[in-house]
C-alpha cells in the first residue's frame, strides 16, 4: 500500500542525492517521484548505486518544468509542501499536514525556484541554529516526511 505522498525534484543535480530520495520514497511508501528540470534521470549508474535499486519499483516520472508538474498536482486537489528557508516559511514540526500531498526540494545550491515557492500552499524549513544555514537535500526531506508520517500513523 502506497501513501499518497509524492516527492518532487527541483533541479536536483547531484545524482547521490537523486539515488536517495528514491531509496527516501520507498522507505515511505510514497507514491511517486517527480524529477524536473536538469535532475537525471534513471538509469544511470551513481543513481543506480546509491538508491540500490529502488529506482526499478518506486513509481518516477521526468516532468521538464517544475511548474508543469506542481499544477498538474494542484488541479488534482494535492497540497503543495515546499521546503525552502524563505520569509513566508514556518518550521517543519509546526505545520499540520494533509494527505495527499507533494513535497518540493530545490536545487542544492539555489533551493527551490521562486515561481514554485509562490504557487506552494505551505513552505516549510528545517530551523537551523548553528553557524552552517543549509541542510543537505535528502536529509532535509527525510526529516519532514518523517514528521508527516507521525503525524499520519
Amino acid at each position: 500500500k502506497k501513501n499518497p505522498v509524492t516527492i518532487i525534484l527541483d533541479n536536483v543535480l547531484d545524482t547521490y542525492n537523486v539515488g536517495s530520495m528514491f531509496r527516501l520514497a520507498d522507505a515511505v511508501a510514497a507514491e511517486k517521484v517527480i524529477l524536473c528540470g536538469q535532475t537525471l534521470t534513471p538509469p544511470n549508474s551513481r543513481i543506480k548505486k546509491a538508491s540500490i535499486n529502488t529506482w526499478q519499483w518506486v513509481d518516477w516520472e521526468y516532468i521538464e518544468s517544475t511548474l508543469d508538474a506542481v499544477n498538474k498536482l494542484k488541479s488534482e486537489n494535492v497540497t503543495i509542501v515546499a521546503v525552502e528557508q524563505d520569509a513566508r516559511s514556518k518550521p517543519f514540526y509546526k505545520v499540520t499536514y494533509e494527505f495527499p500531498l507533494a513535497i518540493v526540494v530545490g536545487n542544492e545550491t539555489s533551493g527551490v525556484s521562486k515561481n514554485v515557492l509562490d504557487l506552494a500552499d505551505m513552505i516549510v524549513e528545517m530551523p537551523m541554529w548553528g553557524i552552517n544555514t543549509s541542510l543537505n537535500v535528502m536529509v532535509s526531506c527525510g526529516i519532514i516526511l518523517y514528521e508527516i508520517m507521525k503525524q499520519h500513523e
